[in-house]
């Protein structure tokens, strides 16, 4: 019977780990600041390409194209977003086997909208994306406050999920794992998420009620659904539903991108 209790637990853990991975990576992937990645065939040749939708404001972005052929050139329209400017062109700098784009740096939260295109001997041009691309400047954060921030959220996670599974389970560690989560969540999204945004947008909140930005929507949502839950998960015939609903909405919200409704600055209203 014990090592059947603990066969159960490290699976339980692994299903746990699994789960907050996929959640975590997935966020990651479809978030606005995810480098769009691909390639395309310019006469017989591939040119991959990486271009940037985050960049610090200490230094301008670079966009670097390997492209050995000299007499492949290329160029890049840009314009600041939101704005009603029209678009501007510019050339690519050659650097040896290398085509070379340059963003220059806007001040925190300013956005710039830019499309790449190669052009061939022929003169015709081959655009890397359909879509404009669209680049946020944000301020540098310190390793020491944005690692422990990243470590917290993601403890919470993976707390928050184990607490909806020993909920399910009907196991005997629901509070315990709940009260966890809502500390280090507390720590992580409350405490060091908002110095995090002032580092990199000069706010220390732009969620409701002085901004639209989801992820601090999220984060406050979730913190108060695991407020509730120990609320009514407490006394003799817990509420473990509560617990569900808790862990569930945080994996919910938690697959919400990144970044989402962010802080930007509105290029229609200044110069």
């Amino acid at each position: 019977m014990p090592n059947s209790s603990k066969s159960t637990t490290i699976f339980i853990w692994i299903i746990t780990v699994v789960i907050t991975l996929l959640s975590v990576v997935y966020q990651r992937m479809t978030g606005p600041t995810y480098p769009v990645s691909g390639k395309i065939t310019l006469q017989n040749t591939s040119v991959k390409y990486h271009l940037l939708r985050s960049h610090d404001t200490t230094s301008d972005a670079l966009i670097k194209l390997k492209v050995p052929d000299e007499q492949v050139t290329g160029e890049m329209r840009w314009r600041h977003y939101p704005s009603n400017e029209s678009w501007k062109t510019d050339s690519l700098a050659r650097e040896g086997e290398f085509l070379v784009a340059r963003i220059a740096k806007e001040p925190a939260a300013g956005k710039v909208m830019y499309q790449i295109a190669l052009i061939d001997r022929q003169g015709e041009k081959h655009f890397l994306t359909e879509k404009p691309v669209i680049i946020r400047f944000k301020g540098h954060v310190p390793i020491f406050i944005l690692i422990p921030h990243i470590f917290f959220i993601f403890l919470a996670m993976l707390l928050g999920t184990r607490t909806g599974i020993e909920a399910i389970m009907k196991r005997e560690k629901i509070y315990r794992y709940a009260l966890i989560t809502t500390v280090l969540f507390f720590i992580g999204g409350l405490i060091l998420g908002p110095i995090v945004q002032k580092y990199a947008f000069d706010a220390y909140w732009t969620g409701w009620p002085f901004g639209h930005d989801l992820t601090d929507n999220k984060v406050a949502v979730s913190f108060l659904l695991w407020l509730i839950a120990l609320w009514r998960g407490r006394g003799e015939n817990p509420g473990r539903g509560w617990f569900i609903a808790a862990a569930v909405v945080q994996l919910v919200i938690f697959l919400i991108p990144h970044s989402v409704l962010g802080s930007e600055i509105d290029y229609t209203q200044v110069k």
